[in-house]
């Protein structure tokens, strides 16, 4: 089950990374496992936001530009690294294989006052 940490409260205009650690993974699984960042804001349905799978990323068309996705496979772990952030922005974010999903973490809040 993922770990996912680094949200917060944070004003437009701002950066913050998230971490998700996936742990006690074989190395050789996390390298080939597809990764990706969703995110779920207050009565709206969860939405995949970017994505990483063997060198090749997906973004929304939303965080384009603004959101980049990184991994370091030695430490089982995904990032999320957002700039210009907006209160739009704001939402519960979660990890998971958007290929084959597997039990949902407890999502790291961030929240993007204006």
């Amino acid at each position: 089950q993922p770990v996912e940490s680094g949200g917060g409260l944070v004003q437009a205009g701002g950066s913050l990374r998230l971490s998700c650690v996936i742990p006690g993974t074989i190395l050789s699984v996390f390298v080939s496992r597809p990764m990706g960042w969703y995110r779920q804001a207050p009565g709206k349905q969860r939405e995949l936001v970017a994505s990483s799978s063997r060198g090749s990323e997906f973004y929304d068309d939303s965080v384009k530009g603004r959101f980049s996705i990184s991994r370091d496979n030695i430490k089982r772990t995904v990032y999320l690294h957002m700039s210009s952030l907006r209160p739009e922005d704001t939402a519960v974010y979660f990890c998971n294989n958007p290929i084959d999903l597997h039990p949902w973490g407890q999502g790291t809040q961030v929240t993007v006052s204006s």
